[in-house]
């Protein structure tokens, strides 16, 4: 029984921490407004989480695999698409773009290092599935520095300035290099770049987070708790 209660304690966190993210800001959110809008103590939030990063990766852990699933769906192309691929990345540049808050909600995930060594690990998990078939004498070890990369190249799509380029020209560049990086032929690339960019990517990024949002709501304690030893896994 006290097992369960550490479990509902953890999700209730995450729910409440991860509507704060969204509605205030990762920066703007602090333990110890959390814990206060939950009207429980700082020290047992952070018996659950010592710091607000170690939330925020249980939240990037999450997020990885729910717009995963999310551009799988949209795409309708099976599992490990390129095509989702290209649209994952095309989708979150675009909510970037729109929303300051969801902006800062991603390079946060991408300039803490607890959260980015997910997204890594994620990432070059997934780039097997997805390029395994042009990278056929590629290493684990290739995919981890490929993916260094990669990381890279997604956050400066995702950091807009006054002076960046146009949204659909940033997407072109960023997706014609990872896949060039990971040796998608010219013809290929370009045919996967301008469907992902005849899509309606921009209504698609919109609804990521707030559907997002819907999925933590419901989630459960068993959920939760695979998540958690997926994590201790990495």
């Amino acid at each position: 029984m006290a097992r369960r209660r550490v479990n509902t304690t953890r999700l209730e966190i995450i729910q409440v921490a991860s509507k704060m993210f969204l509605e205030r800001g990762v920066t703007n959110t602090t333990q110890k407004a959390i814990s206060d809008e939950m009207d429980i103590s700082t020290g047992n939030l952070t018996y659950y989480f010592p710091t607000k990063e170690h939330i925020l990766a249980v939240l990037v852990e999450m997020l990885c695999d729910f717009q995963w699933e999310m551009m799988e769906q949209e795409v309708k192309e099976g599992k490990s698409s390129l095509l989702a691929m290209c649209l994952e990345l095309t989708a979150i540049a675009a909510i970037c773009e729109a929303s300051a808050i969801s902006k800062e909600f991603y390079l946060s995930a991408y300039t803490q290092p607890l959260t980015l060594d997910i997204i890594r690990k994620n990432d070059a998990e997934k780039a097997k599935q997805v390029f395994g078939e042009y990278c056929k004498d590629w290493t684990d070890v290739n995919y981890q520095e490929a993916e260094t990369l990669v990381s890279g190249i997604e956050y400066a799509t995702m950091m807009t300035t006054e002076r960046s380029a146009p949204l659909d020209v940033r997407i072109a560049g960023a997706l014609n290099g990872i896949m060039l990086l990971y040796n998608v032929p010219e013809a290929i690339r370009k045919q996967k770049i301008e469907k992902v960019l005849a899509m309606d990517y921009r209504a698609i990024g919109k609804r990521i987070l707030s559907e997002f949002i819907k999925y933590i709501d419901e989630t459960t304690d068993n959920a939760l708790e695979e998540v958690l030893k997926k994590r201790r896994k990495r």
